[in-house]
């Protein structure tokens, strides 16, 4: 059955429902495949990081900030990446796939480059933090553009259930980047103003 993605944004519909459970298989079909390219890359002897990391402020580590995400150090890394993930992409996915898909894209990049340029050139990133913090980012700063009480509802779960971690943004772990949680979440806040949802008034879209 096919439904209006404008049916899907409203809370207590079909559609909605449909929505958040379309998103949610998809976030946790995303999850094994992270678990392989780790396995493949434990399997080879780690060649992945150090090929394919974000390295700051060098040409060769700059292909990194696409690449970055996709790869972990170490299963308990991604572990404790997979449920976050999953929560927190499936309420951006469920509003809609190309939305979801431009605002990871900008996250990723804002998140990367911001890396590149500010972290220790000493140093080898990988992993989705970023893309973590900025979904939370997004969602946050969804609440305020788009004001439903459904997007204030996410943000209020959202909160309480990672509002702790807002401490990642600042440099307290020399073992984590904090460059990739401060500009994924900044990343995120930009892509929620600029792919904002529109709004329909007597059928004149704005």
């Amino acid at each position: 059955m096919a439904y209006d993605q404008t049916d899907a944004n409203r809370f207590g519909t079909e559609a909605f429902y449909a929505s958040i459970g379309r998103a949610f298989v998809a976030m946790c079909a995303a999850i094994p495949v992270l678990f392989a390219i780790e396995a493949i890359d434990g399997w080879l002897d780690n060649p992945f990081d150090t090929a394919a990391g974000i390295v700051p402020r060098r040409i060769e580590g700059l292909d990194g900030v696409f690449f970055a995400p996709l790869l972990h150090h170490g299963f308990e890394h991604l572990y404790s990446n997979s449920v976050p993930l999953i929560l927190l992409g499936t309420f951006v996915l469920a509003a809609g796939v190309r939305r979801f898909l431009y605002s990871t894209l900008l996250i990723i990049f804002v998140s990367g480059l911001g890396v590149w340029f500010t972290g220790s050139p000493n140093t080898i990133v990988v992993g989705a933090s970023g893309v973590i913090f900025g979904y939370f980012g997004l969602l946050l700063m969804r609440g305020i553009v788009e004001r439903t009480w459904w997007n204030f509802g996410v943000v209020l779960l959202v909160g309480l259930l990672y509002g702790w971690q807002l401490i990642g943004l600042l440099p307290t772990d020399p073992r984590v980047s904090w460059q990739g949680h401060l500009f994924g979440f900044l990343g995120g806040m930009i892509a929620a103003i600029i792919f904002r949802a529109r709004r329909s008034v007597s059928g004149v879209t704005y």
